[in-house]
């Protein structure tokens, strides 16, 4: 028990320096984009009216780690806790991650909905959504990690904190999200805060998985079948559920921690009312205008083939570590090797961008695709840090392209459409909608054929045909999906370049936009 407390403390003590050093580096990088002199204050006087401190662009910061925190988690380790130790069937895991990530997708309109008709308070229109989702999802997510003493009703029980977390994540992060505009009327301090959060995001993304896979380390170790001398499930030892308790405590204790800060330290204002150029369509005319857009639906089909496939990797990554390959003491560096060569890889494909354009950056996501390969035929240590490594880059570029390119094609849209405003909502909403279920689609599927390869959930020793059916999951399968969404990505049509006024409207709701999925 004092080793574990030991590891959570030095653990905790890494991601604080981690913060710290992020902090710097946003204040930094936020200086240098403030000073593009991309927007600005109209006058002196609403420069300082409007004007940001440093504390209260680091406590918006602080509010988008949580969910941060936990959607890293559960993306690499959820689905062993599922097979592994809470021991159901790979058929239900698959309706457990599929059940979830359709809820958060339905989520998303439904939460739009209610925030835009509610009436502001007291501590603001937006931050009485934050605050109140707070306490249901530390809760949801504490419970999602939780063994039962029962196992007949395990993956009703999972399906539905799953299911429950998921869309309160959604309530959690769409108000976080619009909060960016209510902090001040200044453009210029709107950049710098939102370069502020982008960062804290990243940093969020690497403590989730840090954390997490540390205290869980020793749960999953060759030691668990040592004593196992009749193949089967293995029974769960009360140190393997403690660990996953521990670990559920600490990432859900982010959320009212981080929740706190950021209304203690951000102060929403009221909203301005800029009176709108006409009357734009209704929502679902607007939907089906968007969706008549060739350039747009060839966008999104193509990126719901690779984020998909980024998805099938991140889950089975752990997974084909523990049972198709030796690695067992390597999981936590080869994930914390992806997540931080995605981090630091970011600035170079944001440079790649401009100087070489966005369609000739797209090739980077399929570089991963030979080291995916190579990983399922030589799963070696060595083998397993290089594909880590360069699985980072091309994650790092397959989130960072669709963002880059979509507003884009909002803007061509506008040049051929006159509509007035609204329809950038749409836009941005509907291809985070598809990518969330695109992602339980692919999931759903993939885990529901460990069930037809004969997966034995809490078995030590699987199946010859499981482990096929893992190396397939971590290299073919990626594989195909990246190849198919970039064959339709280069064969769609380039929109039209926007001048420059008409790329300085949607500039805002470009970043606002950029972490919602």
């Amino acid at each position: 028990m004092l080793m574990e407390v030991r590891r959570v403390w030095g653990t905790l003590h890494v991601c604080v320096c981690v913060c710290v050093c992020v902090c710097v580096c946003a204040r930094a990088h936020a200086h240098t984009r403030a000073g593009r002199g991309l927007s600005s204050c109209v006058s002196p006087q609403d420069s300082r009216a409007g004007h940001l401190s440093f504390c209260t662009k680091v406590c918006y910061g602080i509010g988008g780690i949580p969910n941060q925190v936990a959607s890293s988690a559960t993306a690499f380790y959820l689905q062993l806790f599922l097979l592994d130790v809470a021991q159901i069937p790979a058929a239900q895991v698959s309706l457990v991650l599929f059940g979830g990530k359709v809820s958060g997708a339905a989520a998303d309109p439904v939460a739009g909905f209610f925030i835009n008709r509610s009436r502001r308070t007291g501590s603001g229109r937006l931050m009485p959504w934050v605050l109140g989702c707070t306490p249901f999802i530390t809760t949801a997510y504490f419970l999602l990690w939780f063994l039962p003493p029962f196992t007949s009703l395990r993956g009703l029980w999972y399906t539905t904190f799953h299911s429950l977390f998921q869309a309160l994540a959604t309530f959690f992060q769409v108000p976080y999200a619009a909060l960016t505009m209510l902090l001040t009327p200044c453009p210029k301090e709107r950049d710098s805060a939102t370069a502020y959060r982008m960062t804290m995001e990243m940093a969020g993304t690497l403590m989730g998985a840090a954390v997490h896979g540390l205290i869980v380390s020793g749960a999953h170790g060759p030691h668990r079948c040592e004593d196992a001398a009749l193949p089967g499930p293995v029974a769960v030892s009360p140190d393997t559920t403690r660990l996953y308790s521990i670990a559920s405590a600490v990432v859900a204790v982010t959320y009212p921690v981080c929740s706190s800060l950021l209304c203690l330290g951000v102060k929403e204002r009221p909203a301005s009312s800029v009176p709108a150029s006409g009357p734009g369509p209704s929502f679902l005319a607007g939907l089906v205008l968007t969706a008549r857009h060739p350039p747009y639906l060839k966008l999104v089909i193509s990126f719901l083939f690779i984020s998909a496939a980024i998805q099938v990797e991140q889950s089975y990554l752990v997974l084909f570590c523990t049972h198709a390959s030796r690695l067992h003491d390597h999981v936590q560096g080869v994930v914390l090797t992806i997540l931080v060569s995605a981090v630091l890889s970011t600035p170079l494909w944001e440079w790649v961008l401009q100087r070489f354009g966005k369609k000739t950056s797209a090739f980077g996501i399929c570089v991963m695709v030979p080291f995916a390969i190579l990983l399922a035929a030589v799963p070696t240590a060595p083998v397993a840090y290089v594909v880590a490594f360069v699985s980072g880059m091309s994650i790092s570029v397959s989130l960072l392209l669709p963002w880059s390119m979509l507003p884009d094609v909002v803007d061509d849209f506008q040049l051929q459409h006159q509509h007035g405003p609204g329809l950038e909502t749409i836009f941005y909403s509907s291809y985070v909608f598809f990518s969330k279920l695109s992602g339980a689609g692919a999931l759903g599927i993939s885990t529901l054929s460990l069930e037809f390869a004969g997966y034995e959930a809490g078995a030590c020793k699987q199946a010859e045909q499981v482990v096929v059916t893992l190396k397939v999951l971590i290299g073919a399968v990626p594989t195909c999906m990246i190849l198919t969404g970039l064959c339709i990505l280069m064969v769609s049509p380039t929109p039209k370049v926007p001048s420059q006024n008409s790329s300085r409207r949607l500039s805002l709701q470009r970043r606002t936009s950029y972490t919602l999925a």
